[in-house]
């Protein structure tokens, strides 16, 4: 199982949902949530309880959504998971945090409400119709988790410009979900 990629992982689990190849899978990026999770809640404890919350979202959403990156993927999922039971707490994000919070707050909104998993696919449709560059950089920021300056240093993009992308391609995902959400209407 160690010599198995993600993908492959994955792909077991779709056949055979008994929860042993995404326990797997998990065990692997088990680190990287916890640090997640201690980064934004503060608190050993709390950050561990979230990861278990998380693990038990895992087994209900792998089956649910195709997942293309599996990393990228849970580091967004324990984030999102964190930042709603900071929202539930109503506690205050720490300040170095902030910015970085806000970004991701109106993705986040995108997949509030009823029909997460729905909201989740369309929201996955529309990121594959933005614009390269675009799309690129949402990758690398709300997916890999990379700073402005990260982004800039591999892909020679000046910050201003990453900023512009980032903020474009935010602005045309909510558009297209609205676009998605009253085609679903109809």
């Amino acid at each position: 199982m160690e010599a198995m990629d993600d993908e492959q992982l994955l792909a077991l689990h779709a056949q055979e949902t008994t929860g042993r190849w995404l326990g797997q899978l998990y065990s692997r990026y088990l680190p990287m949530v916890y640090g997640v999770c201690l980064k934004y809640l503060r608190s050993p404890d709390d950050a561990g309880d979230a990861v278990m919350d998380i693990f038990e979202e895992l087994t209900v959403k792998a089956g649910r959504y195709e997942v293309e990156r599996f990393r990228p993927w849970l580091y967004t999922v324990a984030k999102n998971h964190c930042l709603q039971r900071l929202r539930r707490k109503r506690m205050e994000i720490p300040v170095e945090d902030a910015g970085r919070v806000m970004e991701y707050a109106s993705v986040v909104h995108l997949l509030e409400g009823e029909g997460n998993e729905a909201r989740f696919a369309a929201l996955e449709r529309c990121r594959e119709r933005l614009p390269e560059k675009q799309r690129e950089c949402i990758d690398r920021f709300f997916y890999d988790g990379k700073s402005y300056a990260d982004i800039s240093a591999e892909t020679r993009y000046p910050v201003k410009s990453i900023k512009s992308f980032l903020q474009n391609g935010k602005r045309n995902l909510k558009l297209c979900m609205e676009k998605e959400t009253i085609d679903e209407i109809d």
